[in-house]
């Protein structure tokens, strides 16, 4: 008998989670079948837009290990600080000359030494990191109000670049050539760095980002309310809506730009073979570090739209670990696969919190289950690539 299972061990795997599958339809097909139509319609569209803020959350996490094989833990906390950022810059009034200026020339002062201190040798160089510096310091300054949303913007912008700038520098680089789990490591102490940043600078007190405040003064209804669809009406909470389509905007955007652009070309080269593309001339080191402070960038965004829509606190990095199923769903080095597996994970949060309302189902339980299932059956994920190391 032993040997007969131990032959047929991949049969015997798959026939014992097709009866789970089939045990746990029978366990929820009543509990579905009870619920009113517009509520299961109302929890899909709300799953739906929820997941478009976590594909763009695990979109940050992907670009991190295609392009240095590292699975960063840090990631929610450079959402909370660029969501911060953001948030001091949108409602500071007036703004620090001292500040701004050394936001913008610290930023542009690692930006142009990505590859090396050489770099500063050049004239150009340092006309172009003052110039830059002294221009944007000058737009953060003197923004007459009415203007915060393009100061909020881009000083949100420079933060969150020179977080990830920071991190690849002092943090990932001088663990090149050591093991994977040191730079796991780093990123775990690096999501401790940058919550203590954030509770010296800005407190643990819960902050609102009225972002989306004004939307009912351009006729936009907060929230849509659609009448008469099935069995009740269905409520979209607009500021949902808006993060939804704006995180789509910005993972279209990077698609386009990882696709069309040598600097994409570049960053695809990497993370496909690091050493073969330093051997053909390729920057790597200016590369990994671009690829840092492109996740920071996506992850500041991302925390800019999830403050508006909810709020800023610290709870937010938790997103992150919810957004981690998302990724090993898709795949760790899948783009479209971020998107799959953000939407997916929501979908399976609002359900969850539907069918089993008063519990933790949907946000402590769920997400993890779909986690578990991923790395029995298919860990790779449904769009990641099976690699075979041979030694």
């Amino acid at each position: 008998m032993t040997k007969v299972l131990r032959d047929n061990q991949k049969l015997v795997t798959w026939l014992i989670w097709g009866a789970l599958l089939i045990g746990a339809i029978l366990w929820l097909a009543p509990i579905i079948g009870a619920q009113r139509s517009y509520r299961l319609v109302q929890s899909t569209i709300t799953g739906v837009l929820v997941g478009g803020v976590y594909a763009l959350i695990a979109l940050g996490i992907v670009v991190i290990n295609k392009a240095s094989g590292v699975f960063n833990f840090a990631h929610g906390w450079m959402m909370l600080a660029g969501g911060l950022i953001f948030y001091s810059f949108f409602s500071a009034i007036p703004i620090s000359p001292i500040a701004a200026g050394v936001l913008a020339l610290a930023t542009m002062f690692m930006a142009l030494t990505t590859n090396g201190w050489r770099s500063l040798r050049e004239p150009r160089t340092h006309l172009i990191g003052i110039g830059t510096g002294v221009v944007v310091t000058l737009i953060l300054s003197i923004l007459p109000p009415g203007w915060e949303m393009i100061r909020a913007v881009i000083g949100a912008g420079l933060g969150a670049v020179l977080i990830g700038l920071l991190a690849e520098r002092f943090a990932i680089r001088p663990l090149i050539g050591q093991p994977l789990f040191a730079m796991v490591l780093m990123t775990l102490a690096l999501s401790e760095l940058l919550h203590g940043f954030t509770q010296l600078i800005w407190g643990s007190v819960e902050l609102p980002l009225s972002l989306f405040a004004g939307l009912s003064q351009i006729g936009i209804p907060s929230p849509i309310r659609i009448t008469e669809v099935l069995d009740g009406p269905l409520i979209i909470r607009t500021e949902l809506l808006i993060a939804f389509l704006l995180s789509l905007a910005a993972f279209g955007a990077f698609v386009a730009f990882f696709r069309f652009t040598s600097v994409g070309l570049a960053m695809r080269a990497t993370a496909e073979n690091q050493k073969l593309g330093q051997a053909v001339g390729l920057r790597v080191r200016a590369i990994l570090a671009v690829a840092w402070a492109i996740a920071s960038l996506l992850g500041g965004v991302a925390g800019i739209l999830q403050g508006a829509a909810t709020s800023l606190s610290l709870n937010m990095p938790l997103l992150a670990l919810r957004a981690f199923p998302a990724v090993l769903l898709g795949g760790l080095e899948s783009i479209p696969g971020a998107l799959i597996g953000g939407l997916a994970i929501g979908l399976v949060q609002e359900w969850a919190n539907l069918l089993f309302p008063g519990s933790q189902a949907g946000t402590e339980l769920a997400p993890y289950v779909v986690l578990m299932i991923v790395l029995v059956i298919r860990p790779d994920g449904l769009f990641g690539q099976k690699r075979i190391e041979r030694i």
